[in-house]
């Protein structure tokens, strides 16, 4: 789950945890060495304290792990740029994220050898993954998948080091065609 928070992210949420570990083991170990009646009369600041910490840590992981909305989430969607052909003067439409089509039967291949199953739900490919978005309810369109393959987002790391740019293509290719198809 680590992989898919930003590094941004990863220290607000250790300087958090640093912050109630550190208290913790005090309050454990260091005040009662001190004073060995602690918390003795100031037992309600102890447990104030204490909650605030935990909320703290909470907050901390619901605002630095939280998934950001992306372009192509719900409401977003890339438009097609014209492309020339060149020879006759005509033009095709292609999206944003390169030119060309995926083949679905590769894609298959990718959707399996990359792993994807272990994360997600794809009923076409067997895989029963629950981390990541059921795709089988969620029929992603091929600029969702290639944006989210290419860039990653919350919890999904970015596949473009892994995947050439085809790969990519050739497995939205198959989950557009095994979810919608």
């Amino acid at each position: 789950m680590l992989i898919g928070i930003t590094t941004e992210g990863k220290v607000g949420l250790g300087g958090t945890a640093l912050v109630l570990i550190g208290f913790a083991l005090a309050a454990s170990f260091l005040f009662p060495r001190r004073n060995p009646n602690f918390p003795g009369d100031r037992l309600r600041a102890f447990i104030v304290l204490s909650l605030l910490l935990f909320v703290a840590v909470i907050a901390a992981v619901v605002f630095f792990a939280a998934e950001e909305e992306g372009e192509g989430a719900a409401g977003g969607e890339a438009t097609p740029t014209q492309v020339e052909t060149g020879t006759t003067g005509t033009t095709t439409e292609a999206s944003e994220e390169g030119e060309g089509e995926g083949d679905p039967e590769a894609g298959e291949g990718v959707f399996v050898d990359g792993g994807c199953g272990s994360c997600h739900t794809l009923e076409a490919a067997g895989a029963s993954g629950n981390i990541g978005p059921n795709l089988d309810e969620s029929e992603p369109d091929t600029e969702l998948v290639v944006e989210r393959v290419t860039n990653g987002m919350g919890a999904m790391p970015s596949f473009s080091e892994q995947f050439s740019e085809q790969e990519i293509r050739d497995v939205a290719a198959y989950v557009v065609e095994s979810t919608s198809g």
